[in-house]
């Protein structure tokens, strides 16, 4: 038998589901943020956020909702440092997925 596949976005079928009208705006995509800036991934007014139509630079879906900092900028994405339990995460997103709080 083959194995089934565990890919990233595994069982996010109506997590990251989004109609074609509420598709964001480019300035989404070129926002900027200064080291140190707090950020929010969100979803339906959460902290850190996905943007389904991006799948480039999407945090792992476990993150969605957490409060974060940014730490440095790699490339075109940022480094946001969060906190789960008693460790600290640095978690590698674009600017899409982010927003400030």
């Amino acid at each position: 038998m083959v194995r089934k596949s565990k890919g990233f976005r595994v069982k996010t079928r109506h997590k990251l589901r989004q109609s074609p009208s509420a598709r964001p705006p480019i300035t989404k995509f070129l926002q900027e943020f200064g080291m140190g800036q707090g950020v929010a991934i969100e979803h339906q007014g959460v902290a850190i956020e996905h943007e389904p139509s991006s799948h480039k630079g999407m945090p792992y879906p476990k993150f969605k909702g957490a409060i974060g900092k940014i730490v440095s900028r790699r490339g075109n994405s940022y480094v946001v440092e969060i906190k789960v339990g008693n460790s600290r995460k640095m978690i590698i997103s674009r600017p899409e997925h982010l927003k400030a709080i």
